[in-house]
């Protein structure tokens, strides 16, 4: 439907008659210059000039049959530098198309998740050589004949971005309910399908979130649908089999526009619960599953600055919660009285560990807890008689429980993975300790980890803060101060970024290249202060704690400015729009994915997807304070004219958590602004949103595009 797009290409009719020229060798290139209308932005007695504000398209012109003249600019500007893009990396095609084929041809093509077991049957996904797309199967307990509940490869057909959200199968095992997203917009439609018959129900539900919870009845399910403009999950709908959407019952309405609303059941399967959240907020109500046309009961109203999460075992619902308890603490109360009065500790807040999850047992409790910035799994029976924490071997790695859907086992189920360790699943018995290894990851191709080295390191910040640094590298690297090295870094929301494998990494590792995590405020790596060390008025520690650890690692001999280089996406594409103004010396080149850059003007527009929940995070600046302190940092409102390094952006015409137009202003300013020749690119994919393209190896293909654009300013060749 959006191939229209693509026979935009005429350049000349967007193109000021003002233009530049980069020098690429032998050719000179036009580069394209986008057209400036100055838009007065004013609030707080400032007034910010934005040229270029015309880009913002709604989605009712991006779906219009016909684009209109505003939209034919901005396809004519995107397509413009999709084709400046492919001008100036043509030299590289061969080395993309050589990494493209390296990176895929490490991935098994013929591949098998772990099965899972659920209510008599073995869940699990399955690839067959060649396909993009997934099959879903089970198979009941004890058998080996194969249902083939969801063929991903037939159903992806004719779709340029196709995405299964989540899927549930109902308590008698014989209906499923799953999501399906053609646009890429998170915004999916329920489908129903029998399966003793292998056919499709005639219900159908629009605009949802993409997941339903059934009751136990077999055919009542309850499910989220959407704010059309915002996208903001704000309502529960209550479908019954065989009826029409447009007769479903609302049961709960998300009427505060800064929280988000979801459904799901508890382990045991006897609660129906509604989650209400914000940043720093959420509220719990619960439904006996057993009874679909009852009242949703509430456990604790909202307050302030009041977080929990809730599921359930025997009498009592168990809660993590940060009430007293800054790092978290797990905490149970009786089914019958619920309230925050009634909770009773389990597990005390301590100052030194971060309680991140729990997983509930017949006879054990088992605890993921955060120290000293690494994941720990931490086993005790319910009597304290055996209280254990499994061991790990990596300096930096990631460990965490997975898939425990049965109270009534002694096995605990667990996924391991380091910068040199592909990920790896466990069988563990809590009482003898023993543990078998169901699965590691198939690199292709002969990989050892044995033949790379991982390293933890500490980076000193302006303010004395020690910033954790995940580190890896091919042996034989020395430390003389000329390695390429690339810095990853997110800091935000409170999203801990995890040393794990990733074997698309190894074609950065095998030519020379020195790969490096920072652990950076804003993230919750350290604990709860972490994150709020790295948000809203103290957001810029997130900023310096990147530029300190890119200085801490030239210092330290593992590259210098002439070979560093910054990658980040999303709220990590701020980031690097941040250090870019802060500090471009630094940088020989810098990848922003999919950035949010225009935080100020974004933060500003409530009818934007994710705003309003957001203002925990970023702070409101209808707030003179916030607005001020946005506009120090935001990488849009300060793009200076001044020398910048290489920079690659990558954005998706459809996204809807960072509006494409964030990153085309973004360039579109660099390129009037900046007095350097250093290359500057966008990669703005027409088909997809966010989380680029869907299938398992197209998506390698922007990856192929990005480290041909490192290596291409390394001089690497091949």
């Amino acid at each position: 439907m959006k191939s229209r797009y693509y026979l935009v290409l005429i350049m000349l009719l967007f193109l000021n008659s003002c233009k530049t020229k980069e020098d690429s060798g032998p050719l000179t290139i036009e580069v394209p210059i986008a057209k400036k209308f100055a838009k007065e932005l004013s609030i707080h007695g400032d007034t910010r000039i934005d040229n270029y504000f015309w880009m913002r398209l709604s989605d009712q012109q991006k779906n219009a049959s016909e684009p209109d003249a505003q939209t034919q600019d901005v396809l004519n500007y995107l397509n413009a530098e999709n084709s400046y893009l492919k001008t100036v990396m043509s030299h590289t095609e061969s080395l993309q198309d050589t990494l493209y084929k390296e990176i895929t041809g490490r991935i098994k093509q013929d591949d098998q998740s772990v099965p899972v077991k659920d209510n008599g049957y073995e869940y699990y996904t399955r690839f067959e050589e060649g396909n993009d797309y997934a099959l879903y199967c089970r198979k009941k307990n004890g058998t080996n004949l194969e249902e083939i509940l969801l063929n991903g490869p037939e159903m992806a057909k004719g779709f340029s971005y196709f995405g299964i959200g989540d899927q549930s199968v109902s308590t008698d095992n014989n209906l499923l309910v799953f999501g399906i997203d053609t646009i890429s917009r998170r915004n999916y439609t329920l489908y129903f399908k029998d399966l003793q018959t292998g056919e499709l129900l005639d219900d159908k539900l629009n605009n949802t979130g993409g997941s339903a919870v059934w009751a136990n009845d077999n055919k009542t399910i309850f499910y989220t649908t959407k704010d059309s403009q915002t996208l903001r999950q704000n309502k529960i709908f209550k479908h019954i089999l065989g009826s029409e959407q447009s007769k479903d019952v609302l049961v709960y309405e998300e009427k505060d526009e800064t929280f988000n609303s979801f459904v799901y059941k508890t382990k045991s399967k006897a609660y129906i619960m509604i989650g209400s959240s914000q940043t720093l907020s959420t509220e719990f109500r619960y439904l006996d599953a057993n009874d679909a046309n009852g009242e949703f009961k509430i456990i604790q109203p909202r307050e302030s600055n009041l977080e929990y999460s809730v599921d359930h075992f025997g009498d009592d619902f168990y809660i993590k919660t940060n009430l007293d308890a800054k790092n978290f603490k797990l905490v149970k109360t009786n089914v019958k009285n619920p309230s925050k009065a009634n909770w009773i500790d389990v597990i005390p807040h301590r100052e030194d560990v971060f309680l991140q999850d729990f997983e509930l047992f017949k006879n054990n409790l088992v605890l993921t807890e955060r120290k000293n910035g690494l994941r720990e799994i931490r086993v005790m029976t319910w009597d304290g008689a055996s209280d254990y924490y499994l061991e790990f071997k990596d300096p930096s790695y990631l460990a965490m429980t997975t898939s425990n859907l049965d109270f009534d086992t002694d096995i605990l189920r667990y996924n391991y993975t380091s910068l040199t360790t592909p990920v790896s699943t466990f069988d563990f018995n809590m009482i003898t300790k023993e543990q078998v290894l169901l699965k590691q990851q198939e690199v292709v191709g002969g990989f050892s980890s044995d033949d790379y080295t991982s390293e933890r390191l500490f980076a000193n910040a302006q303010d004395g803060t020690k910033v954790p640094i995940s580190i890896v590298y091919k042996k034989g690297v020395k430390k003389d101060g000329k390695n390429p090295l690339l810095l990853y870094g997110y800091g935000s929301y409170g999203s801990s970024q995890e040393a794990r494998f990733r074997s698309d990494i190894l074609s950065l590792l095998d030519r020379g290249f020195v790969y490096a995590i920072a652990h950076i405020r804003g993230g919750e790596e350290m604990g709860r202060d972490w994150y709020e060390n790295g948000k809203l008025l103290k957001k810029k520690n997130t900023f310096t704690d990147f530029i300190d650890c890119g200085d801490y690692l030239v210092a330290q001999g593992y590259t210098n400015p002439k070979h560093l280089y910054a990658y980040g996406g999303s709220a990590g594409g701020l980031l690097m729009g941040a250090i870019l103004n802060m500090k471009p010396e630094l940088w020989h080149g810098v990848v922003a994915a999919v950035p949010f850059v225009d935080v100020v003007s974004t933060m500003l527009d409530e009818t934007i997807p994710l705003t309003t929940f957001e203002f925990d995070e970023w702070g409101n600046p209808k707030v003179k304070e916030y607005y001020d302190y946005m506009k120090s940092y935001s990488p849009y409102d300060n793009v200076e004219a001044k020398e910048y390094p290489s920079i690659l952006v990558t954005t998706g015409f459809w996204d809807s958590q960072v509006q494409y137009w964030e990153p085309a202003k973004w360039v579109a300013k660099l390129r009037e602004m900046k007095t350097d020749d250093n290359l500057l690119i966008m990669d703005c994919n027409m088909e997809t949103g966010h989380g680029g393209a869907s299938g398992r190896f197209e998506r390698y293909k922007r990856v192929a595009l990005m480290y041909a654009f490192l290596f291409d300013l390394e001089g690497i060749k091949n």
